[in-house]
């Protein structure tokens, strides 16, 4: 008799475990590359949840083990995984309210202008009804600062330098680099360094931190400082139908820690990524190519305008409030 009653305890608290561990919820994260300044508030969002959870929800990132970064948001419209970090250059035709955000030469000025009116985009209705198309809700951006192009060879020390130079560059940043002949490239981040080490590529343009943890520093013989024209917009999304099912204690864990993991993102990024981008650069040799602002001004007036008129013509065409959308990010530049 005390054997049965034994055999029922144990299966009692074998039971109560499982239960515990069936009710816990996992998320699987997909990105790609390695840990770096890029996915700082993803890794920080991770930590938040699960410290306010008591590890009741757990965020499992992975990096490139889920999915290619091109296809992170068909494998969100699938419910391949619940969460993921896409750039809205990779498939412009997919998200196009959100390449608004990579028009060149917006004149955003700092991380904490990106988020602001990233963030506003985000929350625009016409941009919501955009995403859920892929079933995805739109929970926070990357902020990046400008980019700037590391390159070998022959370094384009004016801008008529460019005509026929390959460069890898995505959306906004391509257009500019087409405006002034150069021949632009779209490729994922992780084959950049190979396509620079081959010479199917002569230049690259990144920010910093990916300069630095993609290799191009490691063969790049020149840099522009001051080129500044554009960034890309790379969005952390959800699963809408995963964010749904979430207990409201969850939801309210992840909601509720997108602020303080931007926080640290940008700290981390404005601080340590930047204080080692100097001594990077010149530990390499790598040499500083800068404009006049004659030639800036030159190179914006030929990209900046058609660049923007165009997009807001193919996107209205596609039912979008393209104008709309143009004149939020635009009104609150330097606000």
């Amino acid at each position: 008799m005390k054997n049965l009653y034994k055999v029922a305890i144990l299966g009692a608290i074998t039971a109560s475990f499982a239960g515990e561990a069936i009710a816990k919820t996992t998320w699987n994260v997909s990105l790609w590359g390695k840990r770096r300044a890029f996915t700082e508030h993803v890794e920080k969002l991770s930590e938040l949840v699960s410290e306010k959870t008591g590890g009741d929800f757990q965020l499992n990132i992975s990096y490139g083990g889920l999915s290619k970064n091109k296809e992170n948001l068909d494998g969100i419209s699938i419910g391949a995984f619940e969460m993921a970090q896409f750039c809205a250059g990779y498939h412009r035709d997919k998200n196009p309210s959100i390449t608004v955000l990579e028009l060149p030469f917006l004149g955003v000025s700092s991380l904490e202008e990106e988020r602001k009116i990233s963030m506003a985009v985000y929350n625009h209705p016409a941009v919501k009804k955009d995403l859920s198309r892929w079933n995805a809700t739109l929970l926070m951006p990357s902020p990046l600062p400008q980019y700037n192009i590391v390159g070998v060879g022959a370094a384009p020390k004016t801008l008529a330098d460019y005509e026929g130079l390959t460069v890898r560059a995505t959306g906004g940043i391509g257009k500019a680099m087409s405006a002034v002949k150069a021949v632009p490239t779209s490729m994922s981040a992780s084959e950049v360094r190979q396509a620079l080490d081959g010479g199917v590529v002569k230049a690259v343009a990144f920010a910093p931190h990916a300069h630095m943890s993609f290799g191009t520093v490691e063969s790049g013989k020149w840099w522009t400082s001051n080129l500044n024209p554009g960034t890309v917009n790379c969005p952390v999304v959800a699963n809408t139908d995963a964010l749904a099912s979430l207990s409201d204690t969850n939801r309210d864990a992840l909601l509720g820690s997108i602020d303080e993991a931007l926080d640290h993102y940008i700290f981390t990024y404005n601080g340590k990524t930047m204080d080692a981008w100097g001594p990077k650069l010149a530990e390499k040799g790598i040499e500083t190519i800068t404009y006049t602002d004659s030639e800036l001004a030159t190179f914006k007036k030929a990209v900046a305008g058609p660049a923007a008129a165009e997009w807001i013509s193919d996107n209205t065409k596609k039912g979008l409030p393209a104008q709309e959308l143009y004149d939020l990010v635009t009104g609150m530049v330097g606000k």
